[in-house]
């Protein structure tokens, strides 16, 4: 996998055979951020990647500017392969990985972040439940924005603060504003 844009473009990381996560295409990601930077500056913000998998999402926001991401996978390999990649890249200082459940990690933290990118895997059902933690636990600067990657069969354009969905193929990303 390579990272398409920012000071790493062009940059590859790898993931062990049969790792356990889907990563975002090229196709989906390019146009994700495409819109994104159209509401948005990346530029020197903190931003958290929920269930961030390959770590795919998290190096390019790191590549494009980011002062800080922090990216959060309950898969132990994921973790580990998110460590190894970003110290392969020479990011550490900007990217930080730990193991624990995203809903977990929401109810109990006390930062604040510039945006939250979540990207459940598709078939599981609590989507709704982590926006919700979110918005309650208010976890979003002022004019913050969430993003929550998922599948065809997720609506979530009747939640608080839903903005506007778009997609790429199969993907589809539900934007929201704090």
């Amino acid at each position: 996998m390579r990272i398409i844009r920012g000071f790493l473009k062009g940059k590859r990381f790898v993931t062990p055979p049969n790792f356990p996560s889907r990563p975002t295409t090229d196709y989906a990601k390019e146009g994700f951020f495409n819109i994104l930077e159209n509401y948005f500056s990346i530029e020197d913000k903190a931003i958290l990647d929920l269930c961030a998998g390959t770590g795919n999402i998290s190096f390019e926001f790191v590549s494009r500017g980011a002062k800080s991401v922090l990216s959060i996978d309950s898969n132990p390999r994921c973790v580990q392969s998110l460590k190894t990649n970003s110290r392969n890249l020479g990011i550490e200082e900007t990217m930080n990985s730990y193991k624990t459940d995203c809903i977990i990690y929401c109810r109990n933290s006390k930062e604040k972040f510039d945006l939250i990118y979540a990207d459940p895997p598709f078939h599981l059902k609590f989507h709704e439940e982590l926006i919700t933690v979110i918005f309650q636990k208010s976890l979003l600067k002022p004019d913050g924005y969430l993003i929550v990657e998922h599948g065809k069969q997720t609506n979530l354009s009747t939640m608080d603060n839903f903005e506007f969905c778009r997609n790429f193929g199969n993907v589809y990303f539900s934007f929201f504003k704090a």
